[in-house]
């Protein structure tokens, strides 16, 4: 089966945008892909829009960077406008619930997207700081290449030393996943092409 997987990511400095694309290509590697990640921070140091590509395939990955993504996430206003480069015809655009008119003005009606209330599941449900996480799952269960195990590997990976110290922050990690994951499952048609 040919599989080649190119997903954007975008958000504000601070979001967690590069934690995903690291544990995303991290667990993809893993599980036996080839995977590669760059980050891009744009010419603003502080405060700009932190960008991530990842390019996951079963065959070599010359370079991650691309021009039409499959998926692409903008989780901040700026971000929305930032990644419109990236978006074609064919692109699932997944977002903030609450970026919805800055989507609708730079898009249209016509793109395919995927709103997402990780925000106001993290601050409800959860806590702030697993948005990113929420994330993951919904690229998780959209994708559905990835087996649960090899994203948690990855979590552990990623933040186990936080784990370490705080115990009640890898359950809270494991929910966030499993959340964001019925999100992105419940979509899954939208993500294989359809």
């Amino acid at each position: 089966m040919d599989f080649n997987l190119k997903i954007a990511l975008a958000g504000e400095g601070g979001q967690g945008v590069q934690s995903v694309a690291e544990i995303i290509t991290e667990a993809a590697y893993q599980a036996g892909f080839q995977a590669l990640y760059i980050p891009n921070f744009g010419v603003e140091q502080r405060g700009g829009v932190s960008v991530a590509f990842v390019q996951i395939s079963r065959e070599p990955v010359s370079a991650p960077k691309f021009t039409t993504g499959d998926i692409v996430v903008a989780l901040s206003h700026r971000a929305v406008e930032r990644v419109r480069q990236y978006v074609g015809e064919k692109t699932l655009l997944v977002y903030e619930v609450g970026l919805e008119d800055d989507v609708l003005q730079v898009y249209g009606e016509r793109q395919r997207r995927l709103a997402v209330p990780a925000l106001a599941i993290a601050q409800e449900e959860m806590h702030p700081r697993v948005f990113n996480v929420i994330i993951l799952g919904v690229l998780v269960g959209v994708t559905g290449f990835l087996e649960h195990r090899d994203v948690e590997q990855a979590l552990e990976r990623q933040f186990g030393h936080k784990f370490a110290q705080d115990p009640d922050l890898r359950e809270l990690n494991y929910r966030a996943l499993d959340r964001g994951y019925e999100i992105g499952s419940g979509k899954r048609e939208v993500g294989n092409g359809r």
